[in-house]
């Protein structure tokens, strides 16, 4: 598909697929056309070549502008790989030690009982704070040194290392405060630096003003009122005090479309990007550290950090079977659970999936990469049908 698709009064889908790989554009057409997607880009590489590169529908459904080329929106918890990235290339270049206290490098982070807190159990959801008991002032999630003294001072929901419990916002913090302590620079200035300036993406941990015209902004998944309630939904409404209810909801009255959220620093789910650039992120990884002549880690921690690093059968916090890397998900099979509560990617696959269903990975096996992004969120904690039908056409392609 190389000529734009007219969706009628939803816009165009425009943009170059190989014809190896129409079925990932019959998918996302079909995306449109049965599954209410709004606007949404998708892009496949594969050993280093763009074989799908697709944008298409609505960046705004009010005003009816179009998704254009560089229209990026929110892709929430995929910024967590963006950030366990920036944390891997310290760890890459020597500068922190997975197996070390965070209290090395932060040493305010061992009250309350979390002395023994490595900065593994921060990487992979079992260091015990994944939410924050006590409310948090209004905004709070724009004030970086708010953020993470609250982080210091909170005693973990378990002894650290003991359980899995999916870190849905502290992550971003938690991780981010050790790049900033050991790297002397903002979580979002040495992502720049390091990672999205040397590839030329466009993905920011911090939007820059200029760059607000070119913001979706994201419509909010108003379940049906026969739909399946999951055990996370339940727990949501159960108590104000389960570690679901004060992970999602103790936030600040955090306002994701406003521009102080897309200034703040939200490592764990506020980085602004598209299709294109999640799927260039992950090139590297997909590659053996390298593409285009720049080194992003080497081959042997790119090995490492893809491991299985921790999983439950329960996570403590998504009340679902979960597995995780070193910063990223895993493949997630979930079958018998509702759509979207599992991420179906290669067994050598990993990534991460955002709120709504968002998607980037990396898969070493296939020297594949893949980037998917939307504005109108789906059902489920991780990926629905939309982002899983894309995923499904591309290895079936590949095949």
């Amino acid at each position: 598909m190389n000529t734009p698709i007219d969706l009628g009064p939803n816009g165009l889908i425009q943009g170059h697929c190989d014809p190896a790989f129409d079925a990932v554009a019959t998918a996302f057409v079909h995306n449109f056309q049965a599954h209410g997607e709004l606007g949404a880009s998708v892009s496949v590489r594969v050993e280093g070549k763009t074989v799908v590169d697709l944008w298409g529908g609505l960046r705004n459904a009010s005003t009816r502008a179009p998704w254009a080329r560089d229209t990026v929106s929110i892709v929430h918890s995929c910024t967590k790989a963006a950030t366990a990235l920036c944390a891997q290339i310290l760890i890459d270049r020597g500068q922190l030690d997975l197996a070390a206290p965070i209290s090395r490098y932060w040493p305010e982070f061992a009250q309350a009982g979390k002395d023994s807190a490595t900065v593994l159990m921060a990487l992979n959801h079992s260091v015990g704070v994944p939410a924050l008991r006590e409310p948090l002032k209004a905004g709070a999630y724009y004030d970086w040194d708010y953020m993470v003294d609250r982080l210091a001072r909170e005693a973990p929901f378990w002894t650290p290392g003991e359980k899995n419990g999916y870190h849905m916002s502290s992550f971003g913090w938690l991780v981010g405060e050790l790049v900033r302590r050991v790297s002397g620079q903002s979580l979002g200035a040495f992502f720049q630096q390091e990672i999205a300036g040397p590839l030329g993406m466009d993905f920011w941990i911090g939007l820059p003003e200029a760059m607000e015209t070119r913001v979706a902004p994201m419509v909010r998944y108003l379940p049906p009122p026969d739909a399946p309630k999951s055990d996370f939904t339940l727990a949501l409404k159960a108590t104000p005090r389960t570690i679901s209810h004060l992970a999602l909801l103790n936030n600040g009255a955090h306002q994701p479309d406003s521009r102080e959220a897309h200034a703040a620093q939200m490592g764990g789910g506020g980085g602004i990007s598209n299709a294109r650039a999640l799927a260039r992120m992950f090139e590297p990884l997909a590659s053996g550290g390298a593409i285009d002549g720049i080194r992003l880690l080497s081959a042997q921690r790119i090995d490492a950090m893809r491991q299985l690093s921790m999983q439950s059968a329960r996570d403590e916090t998504l009340l679902i079977p979960t597995r995780f890397a070193q910063g990223f998900m895993l493949r997630m099979d979930n079958r018998g659970l509702p759509d979207g509560h599992a991420v179906r990617i290669g067994e050598q696959a990993f990534g991460h999936v955002g709120a709504g269903g968002s998607l980037g990975f990396a898969d070493p096996s296939c020297g594949l990469s893949f980037g998917y992004t939307m504005n109108r969120m789906g059902a489920g904690l991780l990926l629905n049908e939309r982002g899983q039908a894309l995923v499904d056409a591309a290895y079936g392609c590949l095949r």
